[in-house]
């Protein structure tokens, strides 16, 4: 698994069921017109809204199908909530949590994804914990300590090599801005030493077709969890065929 590449679109609150299969519909069609330019050892999904996971299966066999949160209790009175088992009875195989909006508009702590990416494997899904840190701890050099923390603790009492880690920078999600491909690949190698050789890391924060080949080409990176790049089929076909 270590020598693939994972990119996963995540549509974030966008698209309703519709546009979903119109956007699936021209997304098959490009991919097959581009097959040959996308290496054997990518792999791709889409995080799309709740309402639309059950679209996205029926229109592709070889779409991961990723929800983008999930509730840790298996049903009850939690309204407004969706369960693992719903999102997986509709064809889900991996779940995002932590994502930085998660965690800064809704509260969602690291312990709390730890608790929701233990029962995300109990169901036999992959959890996509995504962790990063804001402009702020960037520019004063906590980067290292801030998402040592982290890590350390939305992945407490689960196994490293059954989750996919996603680095976000926050002051990179949606901006424009990126650090250097150097600053990048440090800071993933440094995330593999504080885990496990083995882990799956993946990169977020602007991730485009223009960069999207040198991103996949660092040594420890295995992937991209890419947001609005990922909205519309011909440029998510680009980062598939790394821009080709």
């Amino acid at each position: 698994m270590k020598n693939n590449l994972y990119i996963i679109g995540n549509w974030k609150m966008n698209k309703n069921p519709t546009e979903t299969r119109e956007f699936m519909k021209e997304f098959n069609k490009l991919y097959e017109e581009n097959k040959n330019k996308i290496n054997s050892n990518i792999f791709y999904g889409i995080a799309a809204p709740a309402t639309n996971l059950a679209m996205l299966k029926i229109t592709s066999n070889d779409c991961l199908v990723v929800a983008q949160n999930v509730n840790e209790n298996e049903s009850g009175s939690h309204t407004g909530e969706i369960s693992i088992n719903m999102v997986k009875s509709v064809g889900a195989g991996a779940v995002i949590l932590g994502h930085s909006e998660r965690r800064k508009m809704y509260n969602e702590t690291s312990q709390k994804v730890s608790q929701k990416a233990q029962k995300v494997i109990e169901a036999g899904l992959i959890p996509i914990i995504a962790f990063g840190e804001t402009f702020e701890e960037y520019k004063m050099g906590k980067t290292k300590e801030v998402i040592k923390k982290m890590i350390k603790e939305s992945t407490k009492g689960v196994n490293l090599l059954q989750v996919i880690l996603a680095y976000e920078p926050v002051w990179a999600i949606g901006t424009g801005k990126t650090p250097s491909l150097k600053e990048i690949q440090k800071i993933c190698a440094y995330i593999r030493s504080i885990t496990n050789p083995n882990v799956i890391i993946q990169y977020g924060g602007s991730v485009k077709p223009k960069n999207i080949g040198k991103l996949m080409n660092q040594k420890d990176i295995n992937g991209a969890l890419v947001g609005g790049a990922s909205l519309d089929p011909k440029i998510f076909i680009k980062l598939l065929t790394l821009n080709k």
